[in-house]
Protein backbone atom coordinates (compact mmCIF):
# COMPACT_ATOMS: atom_id res chain seq x y z
CA UNK A 1 0.00 0.00 0.00
CA UNK A 2 2.89 2.34 -0.55
CA UNK A 3 4.95 4.47 2.15
CA UNK A 4 3.58 3.21 5.46
CA UNK A 5 4.89 4.52 9.08
CA UNK A 6 5.42 1.46 10.77
CA UNK A 7 3.84 0.83 13.97
CA UNK A 8 4.20 3.70 16.38
CA UNK A 9 5.63 7.35 15.55
CA UNK A 10 5.39 10.06 17.20
CA UNK A 11 2.11 11.51 16.63
CA UNK A 12 0.82 14.70 14.67
CA UNK A 13 -2.65 16.30 14.52
CA UNK A 14 -3.72 16.28 11.02
CA UNK A 15 -7.17 16.90 10.71
CA UNK A 16 -9.05 14.43 13.13
CA UNK A 17 -7.00 11.90 12.90
CA UNK A 18 -3.19 11.16 14.01
CA UNK A 19 -0.50 8.69 12.63
CA UNK A 20 -0.69 6.32 15.25
CA UNK A 21 -0.53 2.50 15.34
CA UNK A 22 -0.75 1.33 10.93
CA UNK A 23 -1.95 -2.09 10.84
CA UNK A 24 0.67 -3.46 8.48
CA UNK A 25 3.87 -1.49 10.52
CA UNK A 26 1.76 -3.67 13.93
CA UNK A 27 2.10 -7.14 12.24
CA UNK A 28 5.71 -6.14 10.68
CA UNK A 29 6.81 -5.20 14.75
CA UNK A 30 4.73 -8.33 16.12
CA UNK A 31 6.32 -10.97 13.64
CA UNK A 32 9.88 -9.33 14.71
CA UNK A 33 9.14 -10.13 18.17
CA UNK A 34 7.51 -13.66 17.61
CA UNK A 35 11.06 -14.63 15.64
CA UNK A 36 13.66 -13.24 17.80
CA UNK A 37 11.89 -14.80 20.39
CA UNK A 38 13.06 -18.26 19.38
CA UNK A 39 16.40 -17.16 18.84
CA UNK A 40 17.00 -15.98 22.17
CA UNK A 41 18.05 -17.88 25.62
CA UNK A 42 18.22 -17.01 29.16
CA UNK A 43 19.05 -13.60 29.77
CA UNK A 44 18.72 -12.47 26.78
CA UNK A 45 15.06 -13.71 26.54
CA UNK A 46 14.09 -11.45 29.73
CA UNK A 47 15.60 -9.02 28.25
CA UNK A 48 13.72 -9.35 25.42
CA UNK A 49 10.34 -10.10 27.02
CA UNK A 50 10.76 -6.69 28.92
CA UNK A 51 11.29 -4.64 25.70
CA UNK A 52 7.85 -6.25 24.19
CA UNK A 53 5.73 -5.79 27.42
CA UNK A 54 7.29 -2.19 27.60
CA UNK A 55 5.73 -1.70 23.55
CA UNK A 56 2.49 -3.02 25.01
CA UNK A 57 2.25 -0.67 27.55
CA UNK A 58 3.13 2.48 25.32
CA UNK A 59 0.41 1.29 23.19
CA UNK A 60 -2.04 1.70 26.30
CA UNK A 61 -0.58 5.09 27.58
CA UNK A 62 -1.22 6.17 23.98
CA UNK A 63 -5.13 5.13 24.20
CA UNK A 64 -5.14 6.74 28.04
CA UNK A 65 -4.28 10.11 26.33
CA UNK A 66 -6.78 10.07 23.27
CA UNK A 67 -9.13 9.06 25.60
CA UNK A 68 -10.51 5.62 23.79
CA UNK A 69 -12.47 3.75 25.86
CA UNK A 70 -12.82 1.33 23.15
CA UNK A 71 -9.80 0.90 22.09
CA UNK A 72 -8.17 0.81 25.39
CA UNK A 73 -10.83 -2.04 26.32
CA UNK A 74 -9.19 -4.08 22.96
CA UNK A 75 -5.87 -3.46 23.64
CA UNK A 76 -5.79 -3.59 27.59
CA UNK A 77 -7.52 -7.64 26.57
CA UNK A 78 -4.07 -8.05 24.10
CA UNK A 79 -1.52 -6.40 25.80
CA UNK A 80 -2.60 -8.77 29.17
CA UNK A 81 -2.59 -11.80 27.19
CA UNK A 82 0.70 -11.26 26.08
CA UNK A 83 2.01 -10.46 29.83
CA UNK A 84 0.49 -13.54 31.09
CA UNK A 85 1.88 -15.66 28.44
CA UNK A 86 5.53 -14.09 29.05
CA UNK A 87 5.20 -14.69 32.81
CA UNK A 88 4.43 -18.54 32.41
CA UNK A 89 7.44 -18.63 31.11
CA UNK A 90 9.73 -20.92 33.38
CA UNK A 91 12.84 -18.44 32.73
CA UNK A 92 10.45 -15.65 33.80
CA UNK A 93 8.73 -16.36 36.60
CA UNK A 94 10.85 -15.39 39.22
CA UNK A 95 11.68 -11.97 36.96
CA UNK A 96 10.61 -8.95 39.17
CA UNK A 97 11.26 -6.44 36.49
CA UNK A 98 8.25 -8.52 34.37
CA UNK A 99 5.99 -9.10 37.66
CA UNK A 100 6.84 -4.64 37.72
CA UNK A 101 5.43 -4.24 34.41
CA UNK A 102 2.64 -6.95 34.30
CA UNK A 103 1.35 -4.96 37.56
CA UNK A 104 1.81 -1.51 36.02
CA UNK A 105 -0.22 -2.41 32.81
CA UNK A 106 -2.90 -3.64 35.09
CA UNK A 107 -3.05 -0.09 37.01
CA UNK A 108 -2.60 1.48 33.57
CA UNK A 109 -5.84 -0.41 32.85
CA UNK A 110 -7.88 0.89 36.27
CA UNK A 111 -7.88 -2.32 38.13
CA UNK A 112 -6.12 -1.27 41.06
CA UNK A 113 -6.69 -3.91 43.25
CA UNK A 114 -5.46 -6.61 40.64
CA UNK A 115 -2.37 -4.49 40.27
CA UNK A 116 -2.01 -4.48 44.44
CA UNK A 117 -2.63 -8.60 44.30
CA UNK A 118 0.42 -8.72 41.50
CA UNK A 119 2.49 -6.27 43.76
CA UNK A 120 2.18 -8.14 47.30
CA UNK A 121 2.46 -11.39 44.98
CA UNK A 122 6.06 -10.11 43.27
CA UNK A 123 7.31 -8.73 46.89
CA UNK A 124 6.10 -11.93 48.76
CA UNK A 125 8.00 -14.18 46.70
CA UNK A 126 11.06 -11.94 45.46
CA UNK A 127 13.26 -12.78 49.30
CA UNK A 128 14.17 -10.41 51.79
CA UNK A 129 16.96 -8.69 50.14
CA UNK A 130 15.74 -5.15 51.35
CA UNK A 131 17.61 -2.15 49.95
CA UNK A 132 20.42 -4.13 49.11
CA UNK A 133 17.97 -5.90 45.80
CA UNK A 134 17.63 -3.27 42.94
CA UNK A 135 15.33 -5.29 41.91
CA UNK A 136 13.23 -5.07 44.81
CA UNK A 137 14.08 -1.65 45.39
CA UNK A 138 12.94 -0.59 41.64
CA UNK A 139 9.59 -2.48 42.19
CA UNK A 140 8.72 -0.86 45.84
CA UNK A 141 9.37 2.41 44.37
CA UNK A 142 6.71 2.25 41.43
CA UNK A 143 3.89 0.56 43.58
CA UNK A 144 5.11 3.30 46.22
CA UNK A 145 4.71 6.16 43.37
CA UNK A 146 1.19 4.92 42.31
CA UNK A 147 -0.26 4.63 45.21
CA UNK A 148 1.11 8.31 46.64
CA UNK A 149 -0.95 9.53 42.85
CA UNK A 150 -4.15 7.84 44.72
CA UNK A 151 -3.79 10.44 47.76
CA UNK A 152 -5.91 13.52 47.94
CA UNK A 153 -4.09 15.44 50.76
CA UNK A 154 -0.70 14.56 52.71
CA UNK A 155 -3.66 14.30 56.11
CA UNK A 156 -2.84 10.67 57.44
CA UNK A 157 0.04 9.65 54.84
CA UNK A 158 1.72 8.36 57.58
CA UNK A 159 -0.53 5.28 57.85
CA UNK A 160 -1.26 4.97 54.23
CA UNK A 161 -0.22 1.98 52.09
CA UNK A 162 2.85 4.07 50.12
CA UNK A 163 4.60 4.02 53.46
CA UNK A 164 3.49 0.31 54.30
CA UNK A 165 5.62 -0.51 51.19
CA UNK A 166 8.66 1.40 52.08
CA UNK A 167 8.82 0.44 55.64
CA UNK A 168 8.71 -3.31 54.93
CA UNK A 169 11.65 -2.72 52.48
CA UNK A 170 13.47 -1.09 54.60
CA UNK A 171 13.15 -3.73 57.38
CA UNK A 172 14.32 -6.58 55.11
CA UNK A 173 12.43 -9.30 55.97
CA UNK A 174 9.35 -11.45 54.14
CA UNK A 175 6.80 -8.80 53.04
CA UNK A 176 3.19 -8.87 54.46
CA UNK A 177 0.35 -7.32 52.40
CA UNK A 178 -0.87 -3.91 53.87
CA UNK A 179 -3.81 -4.24 56.58
CA UNK A 180 -4.65 -0.78 57.20
CA UNK A 181 -1.82 0.54 59.48
CA UNK A 182 1.27 1.76 60.26
CA UNK A 183 3.43 1.31 63.51
CA UNK A 184 5.06 4.62 64.74
CA UNK A 185 8.26 2.43 65.81
CA UNK A 186 8.53 0.37 62.70
CA UNK A 187 8.29 3.82 60.99
CA UNK A 188 11.58 5.30 63.07
CA UNK A 189 13.38 1.92 62.31
CA UNK A 190 13.29 2.49 58.45
CA UNK A 191 14.01 6.31 58.67
CA UNK A 192 17.68 4.85 60.18
CA UNK A 193 17.63 2.36 57.87
CA UNK A 194 17.32 4.54 55.07
CA UNK A 195 19.97 6.99 56.04
CA UNK A 196 22.52 4.18 57.06
CA UNK A 197 21.79 3.23 53.40
CA UNK A 198 22.07 5.91 51.52
CA UNK A 199 25.35 7.34 53.39
CA UNK A 200 26.89 3.99 52.67
CA UNK A 201 26.27 4.20 49.03
CA UNK A 202 27.38 7.82 48.35
CA UNK A 203 30.70 6.35 50.23
CA UNK A 204 31.06 3.74 48.18
CA UNK A 205 33.91 3.34 45.35
CA UNK A 206 32.27 0.64 42.34
CA UNK A 207 35.38 -1.91 41.21
CA UNK A 208 34.12 -2.28 37.79
CA UNK A 209 32.29 -0.39 35.17
CA UNK A 210 29.68 -2.79 35.42
CA UNK A 211 29.35 -1.98 39.36
CA UNK A 212 29.16 1.56 37.90
CA UNK A 213 25.85 1.15 35.64
CA UNK A 214 24.58 -1.34 38.61
CA UNK A 215 25.30 1.01 41.35
CA UNK A 216 23.83 4.07 39.65
CA UNK A 217 20.43 2.43 39.22
CA UNK A 218 20.43 1.56 42.21
CA UNK A 219 21.50 4.72 44.08
CA UNK A 220 18.73 6.11 42.09
CA UNK A 221 16.07 3.86 43.18
CA UNK A 222 17.40 3.95 46.76
CA UNK A 223 16.87 7.90 46.76
CA UNK A 224 13.56 7.81 45.19
CA UNK A 225 12.41 5.44 48.03
CA UNK A 226 14.05 7.43 50.64
CA UNK A 227 12.69 10.92 49.61
CA UNK A 228 9.34 9.22 48.81
CA UNK A 229 9.40 7.99 52.79
CA UNK A 230 10.45 11.55 54.35
CA UNK A 231 7.88 12.74 52.02
CA UNK A 232 5.20 10.82 53.33
CA UNK A 233 6.03 10.60 56.59
CA UNK A 234 7.86 14.17 57.61
CA UNK A 235 7.13 16.66 54.61
CA UNK A 236 8.16 18.22 51.02
CA UNK A 237 11.19 20.12 52.34
CA UNK A 238 12.30 16.50 53.86
CA UNK A 239 12.37 14.85 51.17
CA UNK A 240 13.78 17.72 49.18
CA UNK A 241 16.56 18.24 51.61
CA UNK A 242 17.52 14.74 50.73
CA UNK A 243 17.42 14.77 46.99
CA UNK A 244 19.87 18.60 47.61
CA UNK A 245 22.46 16.44 49.35
CA UNK A 246 22.88 13.54 46.84
CA UNK A 247 22.61 16.04 44.25
CA UNK A 248 25.53 17.77 45.90
CA UNK A 249 27.83 14.68 46.71
CA UNK A 250 26.98 13.23 43.18
CA UNK A 251 28.01 16.71 41.97
CA UNK A 252 31.42 16.20 43.61
CA UNK A 253 34.24 17.34 41.18
CA UNK A 254 35.21 14.87 38.37
CA UNK A 255 38.12 12.71 37.57
CA UNK A 256 41.22 15.58 37.16
CA UNK A 257 41.39 16.52 40.82
CA UNK A 258 40.82 13.07 41.95
CA UNK A 259 44.52 12.21 40.26
CA UNK A 260 45.82 15.23 42.78
CA UNK A 261 44.12 13.24 46.16
CA UNK A 262 44.89 9.72 44.58
CA UNK A 263 41.19 9.10 45.42
CA UNK A 264 38.46 7.77 43.37
CA UNK A 265 35.09 9.02 43.39
CA UNK A 266 33.79 6.11 41.45
CA UNK A 267 29.52 7.01 40.99
CA UNK A 268 29.88 10.64 41.40
CA UNK A 269 31.03 10.96 37.81
CA UNK A 270 28.39 8.38 36.76
CA UNK A 271 25.71 11.50 34.66
CA UNK A 272 22.70 9.18 34.90
CA UNK A 273 22.36 9.01 37.81
CA UNK A 274 22.34 12.59 38.59
CA UNK A 275 20.01 13.10 35.70
CA UNK A 276 17.29 10.84 36.92
CA UNK A 277 17.36 11.71 40.65
CA UNK A 278 16.91 15.42 39.33
CA UNK A 279 13.80 14.15 37.56
CA UNK A 280 12.64 12.51 40.64
CA UNK A 281 13.03 15.48 42.41
CA UNK A 282 11.11 17.71 39.81
CA UNK A 283 8.46 15.28 39.59
CA UNK A 284 7.59 15.17 43.84
CA UNK A 285 7.94 18.88 43.51
CA UNK A 286 5.07 18.89 39.98
CA UNK A 287 2.76 16.49 42.66
CA UNK A 288 3.26 17.87 45.77
CA UNK A 289 2.01 21.40 44.02
CA UNK A 290 -0.87 19.42 42.36
CA UNK A 291 -2.23 17.95 45.73
CA UNK A 292 -1.45 21.31 48.12
CA UNK A 293 -0.70 24.80 48.15
CA UNK A 294 3.22 25.22 47.52
CA UNK A 295 5.37 28.37 45.91
CA UNK A 296 6.62 27.66 41.81
CA UNK A 297 9.63 29.00 42.19
CA UNK A 298 11.33 26.40 43.99
CA UNK A 299 10.26 23.57 40.85
CA UNK A 300 11.06 26.46 38.35
CA UNK A 301 14.79 27.08 39.82
CA UNK A 302 14.58 23.10 39.91
CA UNK A 303 14.08 22.85 36.00
CA UNK A 304 16.38 25.71 34.77
CA UNK A 305 19.24 24.07 36.39
CA UNK A 306 18.56 21.04 35.37
CA UNK A 307 17.65 21.58 31.79
CA UNK A 308 21.13 23.87 31.39
CA UNK A 309 22.67 20.53 32.31
CA UNK A 310 20.51 18.22 30.49
CA UNK A 311 19.13 20.05 27.60
CA UNK A 312 17.94 16.74 25.32
CA UNK A 313 15.64 15.73 28.59
CA UNK A 314 12.17 15.77 27.39
CA UNK A 315 10.58 14.59 30.35
CA UNK A 316 12.12 17.82 32.22
CA UNK A 317 11.09 20.15 29.20
CA UNK A 318 7.50 18.64 29.35
CA UNK A 319 7.29 19.99 32.92
CA UNK A 320 8.99 23.24 32.06
CA UNK A 321 6.53 23.97 29.25
CA UNK A 322 3.50 22.64 31.89
CA UNK A 323 4.49 25.11 34.42
CA UNK A 324 5.34 28.27 32.01
CA UNK A 325 1.88 28.01 30.69
CA UNK A 326 0.79 29.09 34.17
CA UNK A 327 2.37 32.52 33.75
CA UNK A 328 1.42 35.78 31.34
CA UNK A 329 5.09 36.89 30.64
CA UNK A 330 6.79 35.11 28.01
CA UNK A 331 9.83 36.88 28.15
CA UNK A 332 11.55 35.30 31.20
CA UNK A 333 10.88 31.42 29.43
CA UNK A 334 12.13 33.65 26.03
CA UNK A 335 15.50 34.61 27.32
CA UNK A 336 16.01 30.78 29.06
CA UNK A 337 15.32 29.05 25.49
CA UNK A 338 17.78 31.55 23.73
CA UNK A 339 20.19 30.89 25.92
CA UNK A 340 19.79 27.04 26.22
CA UNK A 341 19.74 27.15 22.24
CA UNK A 342 22.92 28.98 22.43
CA UNK A 343 24.80 26.64 24.27
CA UNK A 344 23.81 23.07 23.11
CA UNK A 345 23.61 21.38 19.89
CA UNK A 346 20.38 19.03 21.01
CA UNK A 347 17.34 19.89 19.20
CA UNK A 348 14.85 19.27 22.02
CA UNK A 349 15.60 23.11 23.16
CA UNK A 350 14.30 24.21 19.50
CA UNK A 351 11.66 21.77 19.32
CA UNK A 352 10.02 22.51 22.95
CA UNK A 353 10.28 26.58 21.94
CA UNK A 354 8.39 26.15 18.93
CA UNK A 355 5.44 24.12 20.81
CA UNK A 356 5.64 26.90 23.53
CA UNK A 357 5.11 29.40 21.02
CA UNK A 358 2.54 27.28 20.00
CA UNK A 359 1.01 26.84 23.08
CA UNK A 360 1.02 30.50 23.50
CA UNK A 361 -0.53 31.53 20.46
CA UNK A 362 -3.62 28.96 20.31
CA UNK A 363 -4.39 30.67 24.18
CA UNK A 364 -4.42 34.36 22.58
CA UNK A 365 -6.63 33.09 19.46
CA UNK A 366 -9.05 31.19 22.02
CA UNK A 367 -9.33 34.69 24.20
CA UNK A 368 -9.80 36.75 21.31
CA UNK A 369 -12.70 34.22 20.04
CA UNK A 370 -14.86 33.45 22.88
CA UNK A 371 -17.14 35.43 22.83
CA UNK A 372 -17.81 35.33 19.21
CA UNK A 373 -18.12 31.80 18.02
CA UNK A 374 -16.65 30.96 14.87
CA UNK A 375 -16.41 34.71 13.20
CA UNK A 376 -12.36 34.93 13.15
CA UNK A 377 -11.27 37.94 15.24
CA UNK A 378 -10.34 40.74 13.14
CA UNK A 379 -6.81 41.69 14.92
CA UNK A 380 -4.69 38.87 13.65
CA UNK A 381 -1.74 38.14 16.07
CA UNK A 382 1.04 38.35 13.82
CA UNK A 383 3.83 39.19 16.63
CA UNK A 384 3.62 35.17 17.61
CA UNK A 385 3.00 33.85 14.13
CA UNK A 386 6.49 35.94 13.05
CA UNK A 387 8.63 34.79 16.25
CA UNK A 388 6.98 30.99 15.92
CA UNK A 389 9.02 31.07 11.72
CA UNK A 390 11.71 32.67 12.79
CA UNK A 391 12.39 30.05 15.32
CA UNK A 392 11.61 27.50 12.93
CA UNK A 393 13.97 29.12 10.52
CA UNK A 394 17.19 29.50 13.01
CA UNK A 395 16.49 25.55 14.11
CA UNK A 396 16.13 24.32 10.94
CA UNK A 397 19.43 26.20 9.92
CA UNK A 398 21.07 24.34 12.93
CA UNK A 399 23.48 21.25 12.30
CA UNK A 400 20.78 18.70 13.12
CA UNK A 401 17.94 20.57 12.68
CA UNK A 402 18.30 20.47 9.11
CA UNK A 403 18.71 16.29 9.30
CA UNK A 404 15.55 15.94 11.25
CA UNK A 405 12.05 15.38 9.51
CA UNK A 406 9.89 16.04 12.02
CA UNK A 407 11.51 19.46 12.63
CA UNK A 408 10.43 20.41 8.43
CA UNK A 409 6.94 18.15 9.06
CA UNK A 410 6.16 20.86 11.74
CA UNK A 411 7.13 23.93 10.28
CA UNK A 412 4.98 22.24 6.73
CA UNK A 413 2.32 21.87 9.00
CA UNK A 414 2.82 25.25 10.37
CA UNK A 415 2.86 27.29 7.78
CA UNK A 416 -0.34 25.07 5.97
Amino acid sequence: SGFNSIGHMDTMLRRRHHIGHHKEGEEFIQNVFHVLFLLFSGKEKCNLSICWLQYEISKVLQCLQRKKKKKLKAQGRKSKKLAKNLLKAPDNRNHLSLWKLYAYLEWLLGNIDDARKVFDTALSTAGTGGLKSPQLCSLSLLYAQLEVELLESLEGAVTSRAVHILTKLAESGPYVPYSGQVLSVNVLKARKTYEHALQDYLSKTPVSDQDQVNDASQLVNLVGCYALFQYLTVGIDAAVLIYAQTLEKLEAPGPQKCENTGESFGIQNFPTALEAVTLLHTNLLRFHMKISVYPLNPLREALTEALKRYPSNQSLWRSYIHIQRKSHSASKARRFFDGVTRSTNSLEPWLFAIQAEQMRKKLIEDVQRADVGEIHSTIPETGITNRIIALFEHATQSENGTHCPLLWRMYLNFLV
